[in-house]
């Protein structure tokens, strides 16, 4: 098993508490709004939608990506953290065993927005067919979600106030 992974981060002008209620908590209702062309929808499939569930994100056709399956392992409302493992879809079981991501917004202080970081683990078979390519484009789709959100949050300043 080899791992590899990313790390990333950048610097939103909006608050950590709001990056945190509109990407992550209320990400089932907003997602689909702010990425219809990629997003059909996502289904809390077992549990509350808290800590231990287990949610499909359910691609569009145009997308060609089908659905995933994510386990949510934290979700803290208190630290703007949320760290989920894909438990299905993918290249699960192809390029490698499992995947997991880990996304925290730190506050900056004095109303100046967040940090964004974003990790991604992946426990990859072997170096073959799973490299720094699809590694970037990973890295890219989920800071791109994120980034989304802030778009939306700007364009909508009453927005998870």
């Amino acid at each position: 098993m080899i791992i590899k992974g990313f790390n990333c981060e950048f610097v939103s002008p909006v608050s950590a508490s709001r990056m945190f209620k509109a990407g992550v908590v209320d990400s089932q209702n907003l997602s689909p709004k702010i990425a219809p062309a990629i997003i059909k929808d996502i289904v809390v499939v077992e549990g509350d939608g808290k800590a231990g569930s287990t949610i499909r994100v359910n691609f569009t056709k145009e997308s060609n990506f089908g659905s995933v399956k994510e386990r949510i392992d934290v979700l803290d409302e208190e630290k703007f953290a949320y760290k989920y493992t894909l438990v299905e879809g993918g290249r699960i079981g192809e390029a490698y065993e499992s995947a997991t991501y880990e996304v925290r917004f730190e506050p900056r202080g004095d109303d100046r927005g967040c940090v964004c970081r974003v990790e991604g683990v992946f426990n990859a078979y072997s170096d073959d067919g799973f490299g720094e390519e699809e590694i970037g484009a990973l890295r890219d789709a989920v800071v791109g979600k994120y980034r989304a959100v802030e778009a939306f949050l700007i364009g909508n300043p009453e927005a998870y106030v």
